[in-house]
């Protein structure tokens, strides 16, 4: 029967993210520095909050957009932190994580033989999304442009079959974000085009020098715009499945048709702890992001000596080092590496071919398996040389 599958379907392939991860566990002393998961725990407040509400049999449907209480506080949280506001009750759907609010969008939005344009290398969730529509990726390569997208070539890649850009800042997997300056000629681009903007800013909160800044703060996109945003990453809540997708009225009225079909709605005792975490734990992101600084510094450090370069992330918690002067392909190197020291990174080539000559490190992680970690993959490079 497998020949009666779809084909866009077999076209697609599990991301090395998770075929590395899935290796490296079957090492007893195995080093996993693939995943983007935080290390931490779940705040107790926010545990508590959906242990409440299971205790409490509120174990029930929501409605299909979420609880209005949770739609407010993502209204507040915003409106508070960034200085927007979208309407609870029209404007904010509440999704099974971000994951399902990209699925979401991209299937209201796209048709077959639309475009998406995204910068890359990227996280490599989005490529199969618009490929099961029939819609077609245009890469915008910034791997010589400190992983920014430049505004010009930007422009210069929208054409009339053009219907999205996808933007995700801070970056996965290369944890750079966008300066103000640039940010605002590439609004400037966005905003004189007639095509959806989808911002996934899951990593908003995990920004480590200055503020934020929001594709969703510009006016000028507002009929346009789809804010793609979650906890798994803030707050360490992974699996408890809380997103939120953003956006005008008539626009997110299509959205959640697709959601509602999809899904009916994300996990009630969820969205209870979600509302503990954005109303009474907004602090959380900002105790987790010292460590993350204090990690990211370490692991640049040893990456500086053992000769690999790679741009100080300043958001997310992903380092993206060059391997070009090693003379093997980044797979090569993760299979290697992964096969001689037992120690998972992600081969830049599965955020798309413009990851060629990079690894992913994920330091969501503690410094002692960093340490052990690195202290291989030094071992490896020195073997290898």
């Amino acid at each position: 029967m497998l020949n009666r599958i779809n084909d866009r379907v077999k076209d697609i392939s599990v991301p090395r993210i998770r075929i590395f991860a899935n290796k490296v566990a079957q090492f007893e002393n195995g080093i996993n520095l693939t995943i983007g998961e935080p290390d931490f725990s779940t705040p107790e407040l926010v545990k508590k909050a959906g242990m409440t509400a299971i205790q409490n049999n509120l174990t029930g449907y929501s409605h299909n957009a979420g609880l209005l209480e949770l739609r407010e506080s993502v209204a507040n949280f915003f409106e508070d932190t960034y200085h927007f506001r979208y309407d609870p009750e029209t404007e904010i759907v509440i999704t099974i994580g971000a994951s399902e609010g990209i699925d979401a969008v991209l299937r209201t939005i796209l048709e077959e033989g639309d475009e998406v344009i995204i910068p890359a290398p990227i996280y490599s969730a989005y490529v199969p999304i618009v490929h099961l529509e029939g819609a077609k990726v245009v890469y915008l390569d910034t791997s010589a442009t400190g992983f920014l997208p430049d505004p010009e070539k930007l422009e210069g890649l929208i054409t009339e079959k053009t219907k999205a850009v996808i933007l995700n800042y801070p970056s996965n997997p290369t944890g750079v974000t966008i300066p103000k300056e640039r940010l605002d000629k590439i609004v400037d681009v966005l905003s004189k085009h007639e095509v959806f903007v989808i911002s996934d800013e899951i990593y908003s909160e995990n920004t480590f020098s200055g503020q934020h800044h929001s594709f969703a703060a510009y006016p000028e996109l507002r009929n346009k715009l789809f804010l793609l945003h979650g906890l798994s990453k803030s707050h360490a809540m992974t699996g408890w499945r809380i997103g939120y997708v953003l956006g005008a009225k008539n626009l997110m009225e299509q959205v959640l048709k697709v959601h509602l079909h999809n899904a009916i709605c994300a996990s009630l005792p969820s969205q209870f702890a979600a509302i503990e975490a954005l109303e009474n734990c907004r602090d959380t992101p900002k105790e987790m992001n010292k460590a993350y600084i204090e990690r990211r510094d370490y692991v640049q450090n040893r990456l500086r000596k053992m000769g690999l370069d790679a741009i100080q992330p300043t958001g997310a918690f992903y380092i993206f080092p060059s391997i070009k002067n090693i003379n093997v392909s980044s797979l090569e190197f993760a299979e290697q590496l992964l096969e001689k020291e037992h120690v998972a990174v992600v081969p830049g080539s599965g955020f798309t071919k413009y990851g060629e000559g990079f690894i992913r490190i994920s330091y969501a992680n503690s410094l002692e398996n960093l340490k052990e970690g690195l202290d291989r993959m030094e071992n490896f490079i020195a073997s290898i040389k």
